[in-house]
């Protein structure tokens, strides 16, 4: 199962730092993304892209979870050469992570 079949995103980029929300369909989802998506979790599988911190905010009302992500946008998106590794990019490749096996 992929992060996308049970939650949704939305984004926001602001110079060099990438902010990401994930948010489940339904609550009763929330616990399984809240342990599957941990901060060094989400730093490895943007390995390839983040080099600063990535801190967790913790929405459990909203079934949602905020990634905040530095250095992650090669300078910011008005200074990038990338086509574009920017927000709605980067919460698409997020959405795509597997979930592990509910135990």
């Amino acid at each position: 199962m992929k992060v996308r079949d049970i939650a949704h995103s939305r984004t926001g980029d602001k110079g060099n730092i990438s902010n990401i929300s994930i948010i489940a369909f339904d609550a009763k989802d929330y616990e399984r993304l809240a342990k599957a998506l941990t901060p060094e979790v989400v730093r490895r599988h943007f390995a390839w892209v983040v080099k600063g911190e990535v801190e967790r905010y913790e929405l459990p009302q909203l079934g949602a979870l905020n990634f905040v992500m530095t250095q992650a946008l090669g300078g910011g998106v008005t200074r990038s050469l990338a086509l574009d590794p920017h927000g709605k990019c980067l919460s698409s490749y997020l959405l795509e992570y597997d979930l592990p096996d509910e135990q």
